[in-house]
């Protein structure tokens, strides 16, 4: 099987070191350069680019184990294994193992490996982030991400483990001021953030693959009963279970489902449908599933799903929706047999739309125009929801509550 190395992932490959962070966006080929990376600049041996495999094959000089450190979704769907198939790595002598974060306590005690974290997961100081750092001491390494941080406490277990910090403590220190008129800590500014963007230029790897398609979003303004938003609102009382509302949490569901429940939701993604014939639609709760599988009933459409409780394949044929919980099928799959994604609702994660978004935006895709509804009303809750995802934020639920 042969392999195509583009000319922006062999610069990518020139400029990588260890503890490297390769961002690149969704379908960009990461994980074949950082598979290339391990095998020419780690185990200095290469793979045959193209031809007969034996014409251009240099065993490893210094082969490594290999872990792979990814989603569930992308271990469970064997797609790493996929991507080695031309690397032939049983002839360079390297041993494999790929795993999901949740398991990544198991290999706190490797050494003298290699390990690709696959997608950004050590944000914060839980059980993963101090596992990641132990490993990191014993061990050569690097980071692939499609969405790197847009705050500098984002980049502090990285820091850490580059030998830029000795721990969290230090970089506090040295470049936060935290805000004094507050029960928790928050920070309320970075100083020194020159050796900061110095340390994050020593590390991001950007790769910046040409394209060849062009996204088009579209907002679909859908109405929301304004009687009901109120009545949660205002009275903080829950007319679904004749309650009141106690938290925040439950607080934000209701509006929400207030929201997505409206019938003129339904209404435009049968138009959307009609017009498009397939599609990819994103959803948050269950009760938006049950709408939209009872619409797929009455237009007679071919659907699967993709949630925690279905794992079906992408339908076949002409005509067809899949259905996709943001949660459990955000990333680690690919589709190019259609150009539509719908996102039905929103979701709070600017991360979670953008690996949505990259379903279909694939360097494989035989599409050049590719389509993305986004379906919203103009109630607070929405448009606040849409002003964070449009500035590359997460939605503060919290905040959004608390200034109001």
């Amino acid at each position: 099987m042969s392999l195509i190395i583009s000319e922006y992932q062999q610069n990518a490959i020139r400029k990588m070191n260890n503890g490297s962070i390769l961002c690149g966006t969704v379908g960009s080929g990461k994980s074949r350069t950082a598979l290339l990376y391990f095998l020419e600049r780690v185990c200095n041996g290469a793979v045959p680019i193209s031809g007969d495999e034996n014409t251009w094959f240099v065993k490893a000089k210094t082969p490594r184990d290999l872990y792979i450190i990814t989603t569930a979704k992308k271990r469970d769907s064997l797609e790493w294994e996929g991507e080695m198939v031309p690397f032939v790595f049983e002839k360079h002598c390297i041993n494999v193992v790929v795993d999901s974060w949740n398991n990544i306590k198991k290999y706190k005690d490797v050494a003298e490996a290699f390990f690709i974290f696959d997608e950004q997961r050590v944000v914060g100081g839980g059980s993963w982030v101090k596992t990641f750092l132990n490993i990191t001491r014993k061990n050569k390494w690097i980071l692939l991400t499609a969405t790197p941080g847009d705050k500098w406490e984002d980049y502090i277990a990285v820091f850490i483990a580059n030998g830029y910090f000795k721990n969290k403590t230090e970089f506090y220190r040295k470049h936060c001021v935290f805000s004094p008129y507050l029960n928790y800590r928050k920070i309320e500014r970075y100083v020194n953030v020159g050796l900061l963007i110095q340390y994050r230029n020593e590390i991001l790897v950007m790769m910046n693959p040409p394209r060849k398609t062009t996204r088009h979003p579209i907002a679909v303004l859908v109405d929301y009963d304004k009687d009901k938003y109120k009545t949660i609102w205002k009275d903080r009382w829950n007319f679904y279970e004749n309650e009141p509302i106690a938290e925040y949490g439950k607080l934000g569901y209701l509006l929400r489902r207030v929201v997505n429940e409206d019938p003129s939701r339904i209404e435009k993604v049968k138009e959307i449908i009609e017009k498009e014939q397939r599609a990819i639609i994103f959803y948050n709760f269950n009760y938006e599933l049950e709408s939209l599988k009872q619409l797929m009933d009455e237009m007679k459409i071919k659907c699967s799903e993709w949630n925690g409780n279905k794992h079906e394949p992408i339908p076949e044929g002409n005509r067809w929706v899949y259905l996709v919980q943001y949660n459990a099928g955000a990333e680690g799959w690919n589709c190019i047999t259609t150009n539509v994604i719908i996102f039905f609702s929103q979701s709070y994660s600017y991360r979670m739309t953008e690996q949505a978004c990259g379903r279909i935006d694939r360097l494989n895709t035989p599409y050049t125009d590719l389509y993305y509804y986004y379906i919203r009303s103009q109630s607070p809750i929405d448009s606040s929801i849409r002003k964070a995802l449009d500035a590359k934020h997460n939605f503060n639920e919290k905040a959004f509550f608390e200034s109001k």
